[in-house]
C-alpha cells in the first residue's frame, strides 16, 4: 500500500503492482532527461494540462527508479498500464503533487 505522506504512488505495470516515489535523486535525474529549466517549470505544465507523453513517462520511470525498480522510459512505454495512458498521467501528476506536499495539506 502507497503511503500518499511519503510521496508514494502506486501503478500496476504488467501487472506487477509497484510504488512510485520521487526522491532527490530522481527528481534531480528527471530534471535533465527532460531538459527543464526548473521543477516548478514541470508542475505548472501539468497544472495547466499542456504535458506531453514524455513528461509522463519520464516522470514514471523517475517515480520507479525512486521506488526501487530500474525500469527506462522507453521500457515504461512498451509495459501493459493497468487503466492505459490516463493511469499513468495521474500517477505522474501524483508523484509530483506528493513530492511537494506539505504534511497537513490535502
Amino acid at each position: 500500500m502507497a503511503n500518499p505522506w511519503t510521496g508514494e504512488v502506486v501503478l500496476v505495470l504488467d501487472g506487477e503492482r509497484r510504488t512510485l516515489k520521487l526522491t532527490l535523486g530522481a527528481l534531480a535525474e528527471l530534471e535533465q532527461v527532460l531538459e527543464t529549466p526548473s521543477l516548478v517549470a514541470l508542475v505548472e505544465r501539468f497544472e495547466s494540462g499542456v504535458f506531453s507523453t514524455r513528461d509522463v513517462l519520464a516522470l514514471v520511470s523517475a517515480g520507479l527508479m525512486g521506488g526501487g525498480y530500474e525500469m527506462s522510459a522507453i521500457e515504461v512505454g512498451r509495459a501493459e498500464i493497468d487503466g492505459g495512458p490516463m493511469a499513468a498521467a495521474r500517477a505522474a501528476a501524483e508523484l509530483l503533487a506528493r513530492a511537494f506536499m506539505v504534511p497537513g495539506e490535502k
